[in-house]
């Protein structure tokens, strides 16, 4: 028997024949948990909202030029490995990955850069450039940071969370770990220079948190990146989303879009498949939801009176901060702007609390800019560049009309990037478009226009966050950002690793049914 593809030889259970799983979302979770049941026996419906798949991650072309539009840094590639190897292929043939040297480069407001890497002599370099007594610091932060990955990342990122057991038996860990820390004290615990500070702190915002009260354990992320590398997916990221959809035709599965689903079907307390906007019906023995989970449990479930995640608990929820995002198309080259680059604002500590705590669109801002063809020149036409610049801003909750602000506010990120690295960059764009919170809200089924779901604070992790098995159905689960382990690719990706240990192996529900 071929152990990536169950049933090949047997003439009983030909895709047909297979227990039926039915994904809601196309996005990185929803696609990954389409092919790991795949290849436990499953014939497997991806059903997406959008005209194409990708979520978060889909693909933006306008006037010959492409545009990744959402994340775009992908760290841990080894889980997108495991993807393909499970249905005996290697990724690497597939959609290569470009090592980025350097990862990113930070630009402070004063014109000083901090540039990162995977070398730890040029990290302790660079480090000694700013401040020379934080360098046995830094040893010191990152030995802890790899300690938090081993625990927080590789023990229990793809372990479920939805007993209380398992949360108990979490705590003694996280108190030695001091998780009650947020990232930013525990960075400060080691480094004096503020500017290092940030440089080592600002990961949370990767995954929608607040660096000001996101639990150190976040600090995994600075060894994740020199551990595994930072790289690009030749092709945009859009390239992995297709590779991924065809690793799921590959397994007999298939991905429909403009496909929105309307609600569960449920029968004495269990998911029996999906109801579609359009009013069709499909029955399935098991349905995996890569939605917003408050969304998940406002919506899908509406007929359902819940237990656990009520309405009221879910307003409760403390949501990430929203994004804008611009992305543009230049007629020339900008030869001296990186791969990644961090611009960071005036305030850090203050732009924060704006954000996430005062939710006011503060004057100041910073931004993270994305120049793919620094590395890809397909991404763009000849002699042109490809651009995103996004910026954190409040949610909706803020009260901001976006449709009013959204064109001043792009201007303003226009003339920071014209006054810093992007000179006279207002005379060569040549196509342009926009995305508010509105549109994660519209678009995305993002409450509030929240990019990054729940904030992965201590209160909203683990147990605490909603489970990927789901306490109000049977035969219902959650994988994605807002289910544990959490936001960004790593994570979502795991997520749907965590569904090995809950999801019936194809084979037992097959015997079942029979």
């Amino acid at each position: 028997m071929n152990t990536h593809f169950p049933y090949p030889d047997d003439a009983t259970l030909t895709v047909a024949h297979r227990p039926h799983a039915i994904v809601i979302g196309s996005g990185f979770g929803g696609l990954a948990a389409a092919i790991r049941l795949g290849a436990r026996g499953y014939r497997v419906s991806v059903l997406e909202k959008l005209d194409q798949p990708g979520g978060r991650a889909r693909v933006f072309k306008q006037d010959g030029f492409t545009f990744d539009a959402g994340p775009t840094i992908i760290t841990a590639p080894f889980v997108l490995d495991e993807l393909w190897d499970m249905c005996g292929k290697k990724r690497q043939d597939y959609v290569p990955l470009k090592a980025m040297n350097p990862f990113y480069r930070i630009r402070f407001d004063d014109g000083t850069f901090f540039s990162c890497n995977d070398n730890a002599e040029d990290m302790r370099a660079e480090v000694a450039r700013f401040n020379p007594d934080d360098v046995e610091g830094y040893e010191r932060f990152m030995k802890d940071s790899k300690a938090n990955y081993i625990v927080g990342f590789e023990k229990l990122g793809a372990k479920p969370f939805h007993r209380i057991w398992d949360m108990i038996k979490f705590v003694p860990w996280l108190a030695a770990r001091r998780a009650d820390r947020s990232v930013y004290s525990h960075v400060a615990k080691y480094i004096k220079n503020e500017k290092l500070r940030i440089a080592l702190s600002f990961h949370p915002l990767f995954v929608g948190g607040n660096p000001m009260r996101v639990t150190s354990i976040y600090s995994l992320i600075a060894y994740m990146e020199r551990e595994f590398g930072v790289h690009y997916a030749w092709g945009g990221t859009g390239a992995l989303v297709k590779g991924m959809v065809d690793l799921i035709n590959g397994q007999g599965g298939q991905v429909r879009c403009n496909a929105p689903v309307e609600k569960l079907m449920i029968e004495n307390g269990t998911a029996q498949g999906v109801v579609l906007e359009n009013g069709e019906r499909i029955a399935a023995d098991v349905v995996v939801s890569n939605a917003d989970s408050s969304w998940t449990y406002n919506n899908l479930l509406a007929d359902h009176k819940p237990k656990r995640w009520t309405k009221r608990k879910l307003k409760k929820t403390h949501l990430s901060m929203s994004l804008f995002v611009w992305y543009f198309g230049t007629d020339k080259k900008f030869d001296d702007v990186d791969h990644h680059t961090i611009l960071m604002g005036p305030r850090y500590q203050g732009l924060l609390k704006d954000i996430f705590d005062r939710k006011i669109l503060a004057e100041d801002f910073s931004m993270y800019l994305y120049r793919p063809t620094a590395s890809d020149p397909s991404m763009a036409p000849e002699g042109c560049d490809s651009f995103y610049v996004l910026a954190p801003v409040p949610h909706l909750a803020s009260g901001v009309d976006w449709t009013a602000m959204a064109e001043p506010y792009r201007a303003k990120l226009q003339k920071r990037l014209e006054d810093t690295i992007m000179p006279q960059l207002g005379d060569h764009v040549v196509t342009s478009r926009i995305m508010t919170p509105e549109g994660f809200r519209d678009e995305l089924n993002a409450p509030e226009g929240a990019a990054f779901g729940p904030e992965p604070i201590i209160t909203q992790s683990a147990w605490f966050r909603p489970h990927n098995l789901s306490e109000e159905v049977s035969n219902f689960y959650l994988v994605g950002a807002g289910t544990h382990p959490g936001a960004g690719v790593p994570s979502v990706i795991t997520s749907a690793k965590v569904l090995d240990e809950l999801v019936p192996h194809g084979d037992s529900v097959a015997v079942e049914n029979a």
